[in-house]
């Protein structure tokens, strides 16, 4: 059925549609078969791609693994995106359509009757930040599958996928997939695609998706290949997959590249098939070089930004990667491609037009720069304040959420844009961090209105006039509560707290001093009201919400931790609260629970009631390291850095089960603040920078692992500039050194107790003692069953830590002896609850074991330790 038919289809539908509704002319026309043949053959078949270089061997960043087929894989890039399993299964995303999926494959060997089902045969998967590799393993052949996603694309395209080949004997293999072209919810959609082939010269040729309504198709190529099933009009209507059949001859093909070529036409023309011809050959001769560009992108992904070396080679990568991972989620507006901005997520979808959380989140966003910052990524930083501020209410309210096809549907009907109300607090606060970063004053001055007016609605929304910004506006946190919803989460409290001093700096550095003492006013307001409303003596920790007239929920959450987030706030009481998050009653062996297991209403895997999200992990990590629980803060921190490794690897998944070490089935995979609370704990946590550019200042407050000689990080953001800073052991002291364009007028300093600044060097006193954890994720289905260091308590010739662990195990710490005194000789160090061997040396490790009885056999018991020199 030619092009031509279908825009007769459409001129008839427009001339009769004042009587029969065009929708039930052209499905009653359409529906008498599931294919169209084209008769059109004027077309030159596209050539195939004859091989060149691509990375197969191991790179620093290449991560290999056996195939686990429920599990996904993730590649994304600013137009597109493919979401599979790792048996080879995958959809297509040319954003903001999803245009096929279920793609399978099947081999008929010469002279062997058997068909070969490939995707069965998935043995390994090599994800790099390029593209991923999926290699299917059978006596016969070997078949890669390398999916690609180039940073630079040209239009109608996003997405790029092809095989490499090799076998002992000739062999038939069938490409199957489903024809979907489905936008992106919430947008609507046609209804099924009714595909079209296309022939070109050869005896190939291409498939077109058409619509009922034919403003865009999708074109969908494998040179050299044949149609499978093609079902003609008069038959009965069945629904058979789209086939791509290729004729594989060892001896022919063996220096060939078959790829799978897609684009998507927005014309409705009676020349879409010549135009989307032109596209998949444009795609077909610059298949190299946009691999290559992509490859050559992230080969200089790490010069410009921040890396770390240390002794724990596994967390270094795992910190390249968070950054890649982030960077992955940049995706462009649609359909002008005219703005950039972060998506909260991808997964497969499934039989669904939603990816995961594949649309543009605000609050995950504001997060994420944090991390952002942190490794010196100002221009995604810049573009995303810009996309926000764009978007903001007359009033001044910050959004929410912002999909893929806002622009195709009354959005500001739903209730997605402004459904929460901490994106408000959270755009003046990562503002902040950016100026403090960046120093890039004249941006913050540009936009000046747009924090003006997030600043007034967050002052102007206080129904109960307590002077705090509530959650009138939507939800702070929670989107779901047992009793009720709350009134004022001590979550969104402590945001106002820290956005109104973000917001007073910003007005000091901008010249507005006018607002700048009523933003620190409102500050110090909000800090009494918070210890006044919140604190709970009788528990030693802070309620979950503020309901007015003294009602308050007691709720033991992870919430309060997110007072040290900026590091400009803090609670006044800690300590009750940090050793309930590091115990069993929070910590899993994977991260945090949002609450306490011993509340009624506990549900481990109910999204708001008792799941483990990195996010909270990240919270938490922060809070300790800031609160002097260091061990608890890199426990935690390795928790999130090791699911990078465990599910679509390179990536950190969204959510995961209280009980059990298992994602939530609905969890979105390649999470973009689960990553980024990867790299805030790390250099906001564990080496403990917090800069100011304006003054020139870099403190560094580091608590290095114990068992951790040295570290190293390269390309230190600071204003236009980098430098590198060194942490070296030397003489009782952690030695920091400044190197690179911007060392010279840099001044350091640090809020550990002691240090100086001598001979440009920072000289951190150490403790005479230390001890360190190790913290690995267990095998799926476990529950938590690993050491908590529930507390940590430095005296001047002391150390005593607070431990649980289930009762008969034994548990494994370093021993770090710091004061050479000590070293050699046991009697200079006595010790409680743990024996150390009789020769000391610089580093140790020791066991220490947790006593059963017949009540308490598998359970978590406390146990104190100490040592005094």
């Amino acid at each position: 059925m030619p092009r031509q038919f279908y825009t007769l289809i459409w001129s008839t539908a427009r001339l009769l549609k004042s009587t029969i509704p065009r929708v039930a002319i052209l499905f009653g026309i359409l529906s008498l078969g599931v294919f169209a043949h084209s008769q059109a053959t004027s077309f030159p078949a596209l050539p195939t791609i004859h091989a060149f270089p691509i990375q197969h061997q191991p790179e620093p960043l290449s991560i290999t693994r056996h195939a686990i087929p429920s599990h996904p894989f993730s590649v994304v890039g600013p137009r597109g995106a493919v979401l599979g399993q790792q048996n080879g299964s995958f959809e297509v995303w040319l954003f903001p359509w999803k245009i096929l999926n279920h793609v399978h494959m099947q081999v008929r060997m010469e002279h062997y009757d058997v068909p070969i089902d490939v995707n069965l045969h998935a043995a390994s998967i090599t994800v790099r930040p390029d593209a991923t590799t999926i290699t299917f393993s059978h006596a016969n052949f070997t078949i890669r599958e390398t999916i690609v996603t180039p940073k630079q694309v040209p239009d109608g395209a996003g997405a790029l996928v092809f095989y490499q080949i090799q076998a002992i004997r000739p062999m038939t293999v069938t490409f199957s997939f489903n024809p979907v072209m489905q936008r992106m919810w919430p947008a609507e959609s046609d209804d099924r695609p009714s595909p079209e082939w296309v022939k070109t010269s050869g005896g190939s040729g291409f498939y077109i998706l058409h619509l009922n309504f034919p403003d865009h198709a999708a074109a969908i190529a494998m040179p050299s290949a044949e149609p499978g099933v093609m079902v003609p009009y008069q038959e009965r209507g069945l629904d058979y997959p789209l086939q791509f059949v290729l004729h594989f001859d060892p001896k022919r093909d063996a220096d060939t590249y078959f790829p799978l070529l897609m684009t998507m036409g927005n014309t409705t023309d009676t020349s879409t098939a010549a135009a989307l011809d032109e596209q998949l050959a444009a795609l077909d001769h610059n298949f190299r070089s946009l691999y290559e560009s992509n490859r050559q992108y992230y080969d200089n992904f790490s010069n410009s930004r921040l890396t770390m070396d240390s002794p724990d080679q596994k967390l270094n990568r795992t910190f390249q990667w968070a950054e890649v991972s982030i960077d992955q989620l940049r995706v462009q507006t649609t359909p002008s491609h005219d703005e950039e901005a972060l998506t909260a997520g991808f997964v497969d979808s499934g039989d669904t037009a939603r990816p995961g959380f594949g649309w543009f989140f605000g609050r995950d966003a504001l997060w994420s720069l944090y991390a952002v910052d942190s490794y010196g990524g100002f221009q995604t930083a810049r573009q995303e304040f810009e996309f926000l501020i764009h978007r903001e209410s007359p009033e001044g309210k910050v959004p929410h959420e912002w999909s893929q096809t806002a622009n195709l549907v009354d959005w500001k009907t739903l209730p997605y844009e402004y459904a929460s109300a901490d994106a408000t607090p959270l755009l003046l606060m990562s503002a902040d961090d950016y100026l403090r970063i960046s120093g890039d004053t004249a941006f913050i001055a540009a936009h000046w209105d747009g924090f003006a007016k997030a600043w007034n609605f967050e002052c102007t929304h206080d129904t109960d006039g307590d002077g705090i910004y509530d959650n009138s506006q939507g939800s702070g946190w929670v989107e779901s509560w047992i009793p009720k919803m709350p009134h004022q989460e001590i979550y969104l409290a402590t945001l106002d707290e820290q956005a109104s001093i973000a917001f007073a700096h910003l007005a000091e550095a901008t010249g507005h001093s006018d607002v700048q003492a009523a933003a620190e006013q409102r500050a110090a307001h909000i800090r009494a009201q918070i210890e006044k409303e919140y604190y709970l003596p009788q528990s030693k920790f802070y309620a979950f919400s503020w309901n007015g007239a003294g009602q308050i929920d007691e709720t033991p959450t992870i919430f309060p931790a997110v007072a040290w987030w900026d590091g400009t706030y803090s609670l006044a009481h800690n300590q009750g609260m940090a050793q309930r998050w590091a115990s069993p009653e929070f910590s899993t062996d994977w991260g945090t629970r949002i609450l306490s297991d011993h509340v009624s209403f506990y549900d481990p895997i109910s999204y708001h009631q008792g799941s483990v999200w990195p996010l909270f992990t990240g919270w938490i990590s922060v809070a300790e390291y800031r609160t002097g629980h260091p061990l608890a803060g890199w426990i935690h921190l390795e928790e999130n850095a090791d699911l990078t490794w465990r599910q679509d690897l390179g990536n950190a998944t969204e959510l995961l089960s209280g009980k059990f070490f298992q994602p939530l089935g609905r969890s979105t995979a390649h999470q973009l603040w689960s990553s980024a609370m990867i790299i805030s704990p790390i250099i906001r946590g564990l080496f403990g920078l917090e800069w100011s550019v304006a003054q020139r200042e870099l403190t560094v407050t580091p608590s290095l692992p114990a068992q951790w000689d040295y570290a190293h990080l390269a390309n230190v953001p600071f204003g236009n500039q980098r430098f590198d800073l060194s942490f070296q052991r030397e003489d009782g002291s952690l030695v920091v050194r400044a190197s690179g364009a911007a060392a010279a007028s840099l001044h350091l300093r640090s809020h550990t107790a002691g240090a100086r600044l001598t001979g440009g060097e920072l000289r951190i006193p150490l403790p005479a003692v230390e001890v360190g954890v190790e913290e690995t994720l267990p095998q799926p289905g476990s529950v938590t069953s690993q050491l908590k260091v529930l507390d940590e308590q430095f005296q001047s010739r002391s150390l005593a830590l607070h431990l649980a662990a289930p009762a008969g195990t034994t548990q494994m710490l370093y021993l770090r002896i710091n004061n050479p005194r000590i070293l050699g000789r046991k009697s200079r160090l006595h010790t409680s609850g743990v024996d150390v061997p009789a020769a000391l040396v610089p580093l140790q490790k020791l066991k220490v074991s947790f006593a059963a009885t017949s009540s308490n056999s598998g359970m978590y018991v406390d146990k104190e330790i100490s040592f005094h020199w």
